[in-house]
């Protein structure tokens, strides 16, 4: 039975940057029609990431087009095709485009670039299942050779990269000390594989040292930067790689100077939207299978916090602010709610 496609839609659309729940606007758009080698795909639920307040703000790397349509990622299903496509494809759960802003009903794609879904894996699971988790494979697989048994060490150990390392590492057969600010999350991280979980403090250093034998860690991965990023710079080894891929913390970091001229640790940055762009779209269909398969086999999941009704975006920005464990999501439908309890 096919099925019935509304004329309109909502959106959640800003015409200038700002605080996201000043300029953000629900908003009622038209619904396209798919063209020749397009898809029209509904879309089911979507993540609220720092990422899409960075755009909504104006302060991230690459900004869209004024007006635009919030939100980098999530999971719908293709609900009709244009010329040339073939209507097999109907169903099926994919990732929405981030071109087009993916916090509306229902966009366009092109055909060629979806991203196909395994099935039988919740929506839920699907609709974080690309951003922080290629973010955190990319981390671990690409700054340095990591063998069974070496150790590295990350803060913000439970945000959602952070937890996608800690069962990549177990994956991997590393050692994975995790640094986090709420006591909270020590025995959940724990639960999920990492090593150790410690309090972010000036005597994380320390503790690296001992648990290390005085060989430190051999990778240092850094979402939050300030103090924190320079405790991992002095919980490396000789040699050790720093990876910058966030900053939560704004204040200044100092430069590390002993470690940099006597460990010779080096310091790089990771952006997984210049990444993204210098592959070629079957690389970077592999790539997002690395991360996907582990999922569709449950040797990966993802914690998902609260639900939210995309009229309701108020309401899921201010629990997005409160500590959690989980991402907080968008849902178009309001039975996809009650689907979950």
């Amino acid at each position: 039975m096919k099925k019935e496609i509304p004329s309109t839609q909502r959106a959640l659309q800003y015409l200038e940057h700002g605080k996201p729940e000043e300029v953000l606007s629900l908003v009622e758009i038209p619904v396209a029609s798919p063209g020749s080698g397009e898809v029209l795909i509904e879309m089911q639920a979507s993540p609220v990431h720092p990422s899409d307040f960075g755009l909504i703000q104006g302060s991230y790397g690459r900004l869209k087009s004024l007006p635009a349509i919030a939100g980098r990622e999530g999971v719908g299903t293709v609900v009709a095709v244009g010329q040339g496509v073939d209507e097999q494809v109907i169903g099926r759960p994919v990732s929405l485009a981030e071109e087009g802003g993916v916090w509306q009903e229902y966009q366009l794609a092109r055909a060629d670039d979806l991203i196909l879904f395994p099935a039988l894996v919740p929506f839920e699971q699907l609709a974080v299942s690309l951003v922080n988790p290629l973010t955190a494979w990319r981390l671990l697989n690409d700054f340095e050779y990591l063998n069974p048994g070496d150790v590295i060490i990350q803060n913000a150990g439970n945000s959602a990269v952070g937890q996608a390392v800690v069962q990549f590492a177990r994956k991997m057969d590393l050692r994975c000390l995790s640094l986090v600010r709420n006591q909270a999350s020590v025995e959940p991280l724990k639960a999920l594989g990492s090593t150790e979980v410690w309090t972010d403090d000036d005597e994380a250093p320390n503790r690296v040292k001992i648990f290390t034998e005085g060989k430190g860690c051999k990778l240092a991965l850094n979402s939050v930067g300030g103090q924190s990023a320079l405790r991992l710079a002095r919980s490396l080894g000789s040699g050790g790689v720093h990876v910058t891929f966030g900053a939560m913390d704004g204040s200044t970091v100092r430069f590390p100077t002993r470690n940099l001229i006597f460990d010779d640790i080096r310091m790089v940055g990771f952006w997984l939207d210049r990444w993204r762009r210098k592959q070629s779209p079957a690389g970077l269909r592999n790539a997002c299978e690395q991360v996907l398969q582990p999922l569709a086999m449950t040797d990966l999941k993802h914690s998902i916090d609260q639900c939210f009704d995309l009229a309701d975006f108020k309401r899921a920005f201010a629990r997005n602010a409160e500590p959690r464990m989980g991402k907080v999501l968008l849902v178009r439908d309001k039975a996809f709610l009650e689907s979950l309890g």
